[in-house]
C-alpha cells in the first residue's frame, strides 16, 4: 500500500486528455486529472467572532510575555500602523515585517476570553500538506478546530488541542502517529502544540489533517490564551490575548480527478471540469449524458489513472451515437419512442413532452391528436393544446365556438333561433339550412317564389292541371300492364 501511494504521490495528473493518433485517425485519450496544488489562503475568507473581539476599538495597551510589566505596546483601529486586523492573518509579509491579528487583552477575567476564527471558500478543498497557523506571543493553551460540510449551518469537531487534555476534554492524549490505517479518522485531542516551551521558541501549530480530512469551512474556536507556562496573574491581564500571523492551507481544489485547472468565478473556485462532467466539484454528469454513469477518477492504475468519464447518454431511447466532426458533436442516431435530438431529449413534431415523466421515460412523447378538420396542422405546444382553424375550439380543436356549427370542420352557422331567424314559416335545420314553404326560397326564406304582379295562385293551378292530364293519360296503360296474365 506505501509503495502504490508513493507512486501515486509522485505522478503529477495534471493532463485531463491529450490527442492520440491511430489507425482510424486522431482520438482523445482521457486521464485521471486534477488541479496543482496551491496556497488558498489568497482565495480564503476569514470572520472572527464575537463582534468586538478584534483590538483597537477602544484603543488599548498590552504587554507580552517576556515582558509582562512593560505595557508599552499599543493597539488603535483608527491607525493603520497600530491596528491589527484579521486579513492580516492571510497578507503577504514584505521586508521581514511581520503583520498579525490581534484579540482584545484578557482584562475582564475572570470571564473567558473566547475568539471564533471561521475560514470559509465555498469549495471543497484537499489538503497536500497539513495546515499551519503562526501564533504571535504564545500558542493557546486549549483550542478546537471545528469543520463544517454545510457551509457553516452545523458544525464538527475533529481536532482538539490542550496544555491538559484530560482536563479539559476529559480525554486522553494522543498523536496522529498513534493513529493506524483503521481509526485514522479518530477525532483526538493532543498536547503537541499547547504546551509552553517560549512564544519566540515555538509558534507554529501543525493541524495534521492532511491524510484524514478533506477541507471544507473550518472554525478555530480559541477557548484560553497562553499563560505563559504558568497560572493566571491577575494583577497583569493586559499580556493575555490571541495573535495569528499567518494562515497557510497548502491544497488544491477538490474535482473528483475530472480537472486539472481550478479558477476563480464570480468569486468563488471552479473547476474546469472534464470528461462529460459538471459542477463545482465535476460532482455529476452534464445534462444529456448518463448521470448514473457518473463516479469519481481513479489514481489507478498509475501513472495516468482511470477518467470515469460520464458516458454520452440518449436517454434510453437510442442505443447509437455517431461523431459529426466539422461540428465537433457526439450525437444521439435514429431515436425511439417518438424523440428527437442530440440526446433524443426532444419529442418529434406532432407530439408532445409528458410533464409526468422522466426523459428516460418510454411514454415521455405524447401524440397530439390534432383533429385535421379543425386544426391548422398536426402539432401542438408544449401542453397539448393545438392551433385551430377559425371557428374551431377544444383541445385538439374537434369542437366549434358559439355561431359555428360542425361539419367536417367548423363553419359560420347559417340561420338559428336568435339572430338569424328563417323568416316566413321557415325551419332552422342543424344550423346549416332553412327549409322553406314551397312559396319561399332563399337562405332565410326571405324570397318570394312569385314574380312581382303575376298570379301565383293561377299559376299553381295550371301545374295541377297539367300534372293531373298526364297521369290519366297513363294510368290506365299501368293498370293493364299489372293485371295482364304472364
Amino acid at each position: 500500500m506505501l509503495h502504490v501511494l508513493h507512486f501515486i504521490e509522485s505522478a503529477s495528473y495534471e493532463l485531463c486528455k491529450s490527442l492520440v493518433s491511430t489507425d482510424e485517425g486522431s482520438v482523445w485519450e482521457h486521464y485521471a486529472c486534477q488541479p496543482k496544488p496551491a496556497s488558498m489562503k489568497d482565495y480564503m475568507r476569514i470572520k472572527v467572532d464575537p463582534p468586538g473581539i478584534t483590538c483597537g476599538n477602544p484603543p488599548e495597551r498590552f504587554c507580552t510575555l517576556e515582558n509582562p510589566y512593560l505595557c508599552s505596546d499599543e493597539c488603535d483601529a483608527s491607525n493603520p500602523d497600530l491596528a491589527h486586523p484579521p486579513q492580516l492573518m492571510q497578507d503577504r509579509e514584505r521586508n521581514s515585517l511581520i503583520t498579525y491579528w490581534q484579540t482584545v487583552t484578557w482584562r475582564r477575567h475572570p470571564e473567558p476570553l473566547l475568539a471564533n476564527i471561521t475560514l470559509s471558500w465555498n469549495k471543497s478543498l484537499e489538503l497536500t500538506d497539513d495546515l499551519h497557523i503562526t501564533f504571535e506571543y504564545g500558542r493557546p493553551t486549549i483550542m478546537v478546530l471545528d469543520k463544517s460540510m454545510d457551509h457553516g449551518r452545523s458544525w464538527q469537531s475533529y481536532q482538539y488541542y490542550a496544555d491538559d487534555c484530560l482536563d479539559a476534554f476529559n480525554m486522553q492524549p494522543k498523536r496522529v502517529q498513534d493513529l493506524t490505517a483503521t481509526n485514522i479518522t479518530k477525532v483526538i485531542c493532543t498536547e503537541q502544540y499547547s504546551r509552553w516551551v517560549g512564544s519566540k521558541n515555538e509558534k507554529n501549530v501543525k493541524f495534521e489533517v492532511r491524510a484524514r480530512f478533506a477541507v471544507f469551512d473550518n472554525l478555530l474556536r480559541l477557548l484560553r490564551p497562553s499563560l505563559g507556562g504558568t497560572y493566571v496573574q491577575r494583577d497583569n491581564l493586559l499580556k493575555y490575548f490571541y495573535a495569528i500571523s499567518n494562515i497557510d492551507i497548502p491544497a488544491r481544489c477538490k474535482c473528483n480527478l475530472h480537472a486539472s485547472q481550478c479558477l476563480l468565478v464570480d468569486g468563488n473556485l471552479q473547476c474546469q471540469c472534464e470528461h462529460n462532467t459538471t459542477g463545482q466539484d465535476c460532482e455529476r454528469c452534464k445534462k444529456g449524458f448518463k448521470a448514473k454513469s457518473w463516479k469519481a477518477g481513479s489514481y489507478l492504475p498509475t501513472p495516468n489513472g482511470t477518467p470515469n468519464t460520464c458516458s454520452f447518454g440518449c436517454y434510453g431511447h437510442s442505443n447509437r451515437c455517431s461523431y459529426i466532426d466539422y461540428l465537433n458533436i457526439v450525437t444521439c442516431v435514429s431515436c425511439k419512442h417518438n424523440t428527437r435530438g442530440q440526446n433524443c431529449q426532444h419529442c418529434r413534431l406532432g407530439y408532445y413532452r409528458n410533464a409526468t415523466a422522466e426523459l428516460d421515460d418510454e411514454s415521455v412523447c405524447v401524440e397530439c391528436n390534432c383533429n385535421q378538420m379543425g386544426s391548422v396542422h398536426d402539432r401542438c405546444n408544449g401542453t397539448g393544446f393545438c392551433q385551430c382553424k377559425e371557428g374551431a375550439s377544444g383541445v385538439k380543436c374537434d369542437e366549434c365556438v358559439s355561431g359555428y356549427y360542425w361539419k367536417q370542420g367548423c363553419y359560420p352557422n347559417v340561420c338559428d333561433e336568435e339572430m338569424l331567424l328563417c323568416q316566413n314559416g321557415g325551419t332552422c335545420y342543424q344550423n346549416q339550412k332553412c327549409i322553406c314553404p314551397p312559396e319561399f326560397k332563399g337562405v332565410l326564406c326571405q324570397q318570394s317564389r312569385c314574380e312581382a304582379g303575376k298570379d301565383c295562385n293561377g299559376a299553381s293551378s295550371v301545374h295541377l292541371s297539367t300534372a293531373l292530364l298526364l297521369l290519366c293519360t297513363l294510368l290506365p296503360t299501368y293498370l293493364l300492364a299489372t293485371l295482364s296474365p304472364h
